[in-house]
């Protein structure tokens, strides 16, 4: 029978290895170019994985006969492969690309684990996809420790299919680390746009983890389903906190619809209330205005496992850190009208509540969402929730 699995470009690595003796796979055929090391390799293996083999190949020209494998495994060739954007180089991936093309059966996969720079993730979807392939990219799952390399690692699952001709067709996706379910996208720039975001956010991951005096910072947690805001997350540090067990982390959720007074809108606001609130890192929480809110109790189990990845150093293992609000509640907002002016653009007429539980009618250009424009108390009681 075929050998199911090829690992191109193997080195020292112990993968294949793990594979084998993990039982996932037996049939594993690895090539790499150093004769050193598929020596070394095939000396490491020879008595207990029998049927694991190591040849001396190049994977730009590989001397199996067409559709042999199910599966062609790739741990940093490309990435090697793809140093820079130089001619020769693009067209040695261009030549490894069609090796692998032509040794995989049809319905077979090309994993490629990445760091998914953007030049060497754009190669690679650019020419499967235009070959008629599936393209999903997953983000591997961060393990948790600190010590971990920052930048977050990738696995490109390339699926072959039959080239229909005369087809534009392209199938492309992506699978963050905190999604059972991928996600389509419409193009190759939207789908480095979503993959970009996320190493950004490992980075910035890893410096909150080993730093307690940041300048403060915000970002954004999109919704899964419509992939538009859905959280506003600022991060402010006060290094003038005397810290003790208890005060290390907490988190504040800022009641619908106040977002735009000094306290939460501004750095200066959010410094003051982190200082008052007494916590050396405060994460404020702003929510959207297009988006539905289960009450304290959803949000809070929504966003826990998220605001934990950027808690300070130092947080002792397995303490509940607080969420925090004004009268410990979310606040309300109604949207009651909203409409598109040919001058300023669309814009909305909301109620909202306000700190004396009085209810404020407001006026807000959505160009510029955190500016009110115009206000008037409603003075007669407002039949609202809350």
């Amino acid at each position: 029978p075929p050998a199911q699995v090829l690992v191109v470009g193997c080195g020292n690595s112990e993968l294949s290895e793990q594979m084998y003796d993990e039982g996932l796979c037996e049939d594993i055929v690895n090539i790499d170019v150093s004769e050193a090391v598929v020596r070394q390799m095939q000396e490491r293996s020879a008595n207990r994985r029998p049927r694991m083999s190591y040849l001396q190949m190049d994977a730009l020209q590989m001397d199996f006969p067409d559709a042999v494998f199910q599966v062609v495994l790739d741990k940093g060739t490309l990435d090697a492969i793809l140093a820079d954007e130089e001619a020769a180089t693009l067209a040695k991936a261009d030549r490894m690309f069609a090796e692998i093309s032509r040794v995989l059966q049809v319905g077979g996969r090309y994993l490629c684990i990445s760091l998914a720079q953007a030049h060497v993730l754009k190669k690679a979807v650019e020419f499967f996809s235009q070959e008629g392939w599936v393209v999903r990219v997953h983000q591997v799952p961060s393990s948790g420790d600190k010590q971990q390399f920052a930048l977050p690692i990738f696995v490109y699952v390339l699926t072959k299919f039959k080239k229909v001709p005369g087809s534009a067709l392209q199938i492309l996706e992506i699978c963050p680390e905190d999604q059972d379910k991928p996600t389509r996208v419409e193009s190759t720039e939207q789908l480095l746009e979503m993959v970009r975001d996320r190493q950004h956010y490992a980075l910035l991951r890893s410096q909150l983890s080993k730093a307690s005096n940041m300048e403060q910072l915000s970002l954004d947690l999109c919704s899964s389903e419509s992939g538009s805001p859905r959280y506003t997350l600022h991060v402010v540090d006060s290094p003038s906190v005397k810290l003790s067990r208890d005060n290390h982390f907490a988190i504040f959720i800022i009641p619908q619809g106040r977002e735009t007074e000094w306290l939460f809108g501004t750095e200066e606001g959010r410094r003051q209330l982190a200082a008052s609130a007494g916590f050396r890192r405060l994460v404020a929480v702003a929510l959207h205005r297009e988006q539905h809110y289960e009450g304290m109790a959803g949000i809070q189990a929504e966003l826990s496992g998220k605001v934990m990845e950027l808690a300070p150093p130092g947080l002792p293992a397995g303490q509940q850190v607080p969420f925090l609000s004004v009268g410990g509640d979310i606040g309300v907002r109604m949207v009651q009208h909203r409409n598109t002016s040919p001058l300023s653009g669309e814009y909305i007429v909301e109620d909202v509540k306000g700190d004396d539980k009085c209810y404020f009618r407001r006026l807000i250009f959505l160009s510029n969402r955190n500016v009110v424009q115009s206000e008037a108390r409603l003075l007669a009681p407002a039949p609202l929730p809350g």
